[in-house]
């Protein structure tokens, strides 16, 4: 459990960094897409990471099924804000 409450902690402190990088494109690219990737951040930080701390701190197996969501969330929030910070580019 030691190693799933760790990866948790790994993309917390992951995607924290990607949200200053949000931030700062928030600010050069300001469109509705850099602040959309924001919020994926902060919602696949909440479900994934959050998941993995409650799997690993109460064992409850079925938090490991809601935590692809979470991953789903970051992921979409890369995606698009590489699409905020090109449309902003332009």
């Amino acid at each position: 459990m030691l190693a799933v409450f760790e990866t948790g902690v790994r993309y917390q402190l992951t995607h924290a960094l990607g949200l200053l990088a949000v931030a700062w494109a928030a600010s050069r690219w300001p469109n509705a897409w850099t602040g959309s990737a924001g919020w994926l951040f902060v919602v696949g930080i909440v479900v994934f990471s959050g998941s993995l701390y409650l799997l690993a701190v109460t064992g409850v197996r079925w938090l490991g099924a809601i935590t692809p969501i979470g991953g789903f969330c970051l992921v979409a929030g890369w995606i698009v804000l590489a699409v905020g910070a090109l449309r902003g580019a332009q």
